[in-house]
């Protein structure tokens, strides 16, 4: 009959290491879905106050009457377009870098990850 003496410190650590970064991708993912959600309620925000604005616009106009009022009421609405437009703008650029600091961190834990697992059959 073998006895075998099992030390348990050592199994946490090698436990420990191999996991190690995977709870760091799952930090940094929820992280980044933080970071996504946050950024989603800011263009949702960005698109009520450019609603609120248009019906503002909108509801100031229909108080004057006449042909200038009409134009007034184009004039305003366009460049309430133009700026929700240019805020929108920002935001897509906003989730460009975003999304690319994202897909950089997935590709430097999935390498990090790979590097270990290789480490590990050497080891073996």
């Amino acid at each position: 009959m073998t006895t075998r003496t099992y030390d348990l410190n050592t199994w946490l650590e090698s436990y420990k290491d191999t996991f190690a970064s995977f709870t760091k991708a799952q930090q940094e993912g929820f992280k980044a879905l933080e970071r996504f959600a946050r950024f989603h309620y800011a263009v949702a925000g960005d698109c009520l106050e450019a609603g609120l604005a248009q019906a503002k616009a909108a509801l100031s106009a229909r108080a004057a009457v006449g042909n200038q009022a009409v134009a007034d009421l184009l004039a305003k609405q366009a460049e309430l377009g133009n700026q929700l437009s240019e805020k929108l703008r920002a935001r897509a650029q906003e989730f460009s870098s975003l999304a690319t600091e994202v897909q950089e961190s997935v590709n430097s834990f999935a390498t990090e990850a790979a590097g270990r697992a290789a480490g590990t059959k050497k080891a073996a």
